[in-house]
């Protein structure tokens, strides 16, 4: 048994004494300090025929290709999501700036009343605008696209998924000027989760993070057990959240809407997606934010039952 996996065996098989039945289990076998390990899916039932006569049917599947190739696939999936929200803001930020310029050039020569270069202006405006609205459809329609798929859960160590996720965006620190941290404050924290829609939900918030905070801003993730559930929190230092507008962040072509701070445009379906699939996940998702100060968005997904339960009984 994979070391990281036998005190979650153990609960299981705790759960199986207790309910009679364990339906889905993923459990990890050690083959060797040199091999991946072997991923087996587990189910059984307990019956009894009478004093002292209690049986264990059930059946073993072995999934370790496909978790591999799942794994590949996420592994992708998270730094396909990083790169184009960091592309986004790369190439959306210049653009902008050309517009505010163009913007600036527009009053200075109006006084000469040139006709031609007064349309050129329009071209360069017109230009930057097209470009910048480009960029952000590929990047809205590709996150609204994905989600609409049906969730496909699996058991899932956060801490190196979302280490290795936010890695993406430390490695462009300097171009993004923004500095990333995160704190898990436990070394293993497992959830049942679709992984790749999951990350999809992180990357939707860190973006927000990005438009909304000036440079030199600190971004941060923490990751935390809190009794049945697990704690997600993305925290920022930026320009916050209005108050009259938090009661309605959730609403599909949301009135809290806005451009970023460097222009950027926002369709106002992100966070109803993403309230979609945590709720997908039975989890919930809140937000904190003083104008001015920043905004913190708290994510609450609960624990595998079988922790669950004996922590309840424990208690």
């Amino acid at each position: 048994m994979h070391p990281d996996d036998q005190t979650y065996a153990a609960r299981c098989f705790r759960h199986l004494l207790r309910s009679g039945y364990l339906e889905g289990v993923e459990l990890r076998l050690q083959r060797g300090p040199d091999r991946a390990p072997q991923w087996l899916t587990v189910s059984v039932a307990r019956a009894e025929y009478g004093p002292g006569q209690t049986y264990l049917s059930g059946s073993v599947l072995d999934q370790t290709v496909l978790r591999e190739h799942l794994d590949n696939t996420d592994r992708f999936n998270k730094k396909k999501n990083a790169t184009l929200e960091i592309l986004a803001h790369d190439l959306a930020g210049p653009f902008a700036m050309m517009q505010q310029l163009t913007d600036f050039v527009t009053d200075k020569v109006e006084p000469l009343h040139d006709p031609k270069l007064e349309e050129l202006l329009q071209v360069m405006k017109t230009t930057c605008q097209d470009s910048i609205t480009l960029i952000h459809d590929f990047v809205d329609n590709e996150f609204m696209e994905s989600s609409n798929v049906v969730l496909r859960r699996e058991r899932v160590d956060l801490v190196p998924g979302m280490r290795e996720m936010l890695e993406e965006y430390q490695r462009a620190e300097a171009s993004l000027g923004r500095q990333f941290h995160f704190e898990p404050l436990q070394p293993t924290i497992c959830l049942d989760l679709d992984n790749n829609k999951f990350m999809q939900v992180m990357n939707n918030l860190l973006s927000n993070a990005l438009k909304f905070t000036p440079p030199g801003s600190r971004i941060t993730i923490r990751l935390e057990e809190a009794g049945p559930d697990v704690l997600i929190r993305v925290a920022d230092n930026g320009v916050g959240i209005p108050a009259a507008l938090l009661p309605r962040l959730y609403e599909r072509f949301t009135p809290a809407r806005r451009p970023g701070l460097r222009g950027e445009r926002t369709t106002g379906l992100g966070m109803s997606i993403i309230k979609t699939i945590v709720e997908l996940h039975h989890g919930r998702i809140s937000c904190q934010s003083t104008e001015g100060q920043g905004t913190t968005f708290t994510i609450r997904l609960p624990r595998p039952l079988v922790v669950e339960e004996e922590e309840t009984e424990q208690g």
